[in-house]
């Protein structure tokens, strides 16, 4: 998946190149208008599927999985870097797993340090990178291996949440339909935000609004009101508050303008929730239980 990635999608390709697993090769360009397409016109090695617009993350790999006929697909973000034997670890370990419909990786950073192991479920809802050895509730979306066909029956990829929150998500409905999610020791140089800045107001307007969607859609129906309200009372609350530096998390306009996203998908999300529900082998207070939190 790449989006304006022509300064390091480089890596990523002679990454895949040095792969000691057989493999097939299919980019998404979210209609870049850096070079990349020119770039990746010059390896017809690998395959292109280019997009008329930029559709996000999400929406990049939502395209791609019709094109998939192979029994395991890999997301894959164009500034990671994986290790020679990634994906024959991730594929290893997935195969080896019968009740696991995903593998994740570690990422780490250009000197070394872990950026990520898969993500955990905070107490509140949030899907954030788990940087330790146990167990993890989902993978991390920068690298991993899906089962195509679980992937495809759990509803696929949530299209309209453009980025971040799509791994997440996606596990969540894994988990609920009965799979688990592995982690592995196979490793991924990842840049991290080389084609969004964390931290920016964007960042947070996706960020924070397709957090609620995933909690709309999967979490216990007690929980997603609980954090919808609270999320509410917070951006009402926050013009009498005194906060010489805000955020732009923080930012009243900023999160009322995540609510109106929330609010315009609400019919869309309440449908796809009764999809996920028809579709569970577990119920949504079992995998909250047993995941968030920890």
């Amino acid at each position: 998946m790449t989006w304006r990635g022509r300064a390091h999608i480089d890596a990523c390709l002679e990454a895949l190149d040095a792969q000691s697993r057989p493999h097939r090769t299919l980019v998404v360009d979210n209609a870049s208008d850096d070079g990349t397409a020119e770039l990746l016109a010059a390896r017809p090695e690998i395959e292109v599927l280019r997009l008329p617009r930029n559709v996000g993350y999400a929406g990049g790999l939502a395209a791609a999985l019709p094109e998939v006929d192979t029994p395991f697909v890999a997301w894959l973000n164009d500034d990671a870097a994986p290790s020679a034997d990634w994906l024959e670890v991730v594929e290893g370990n997935l195969s080896a797993t019968p009740t696991a419909a995903a593998a994740t990786s570690v990422l780490r950073t250009p000197d070394g340090g872990v950026q990520s192991t898969g993500v955990r479920l905070t107490a509140d809802g949030h899907g954030a990178d788990a940087t330790g050895t146990g167990a993890v509730f989902g993978f991390c979306g920068g690298a991993a291996l899906l089962r195509t066909d679980v992937l495809r029956e759990a509803g696929g990829v949530p299209a309209d949440f453009f980025c971040y929150y799509e791994d997440t998500d996606t596990a969540w409905r894994l988990r609920l339909a009965g799979f688990d999610v592995v982690g592995t020791e196979a490793t991924a140089t990842h840049l991290h935000g080389a084609s969004t800045r964390p931290g920016s107001a964007l960042f947070h307007r996706w960020n924070e609004g397709n957090r609620l969607l995933t909690l709309l859609r999967c979490a216990p129906a007690g929980v997603a009101v609980r954090e919808v309200a609270r999320f509410a009372a917070l951006t009402l609350l926050l013009p009498w508050r005194d906060l010489p530096h805000r955020p732009p998390n923080l930012r009243a306009g900023l999160r009322l303008r995540v609510l109106v996203k929330v609010s315009s998908l609400l019919p869309a999300t309440l449908r796809a929730r009764r999809r996920i529900g028809r579709m569970a082998r577990v119920s949504r207070r079992e995998v909250w239980e047993a995941w968030a939190g920890r």
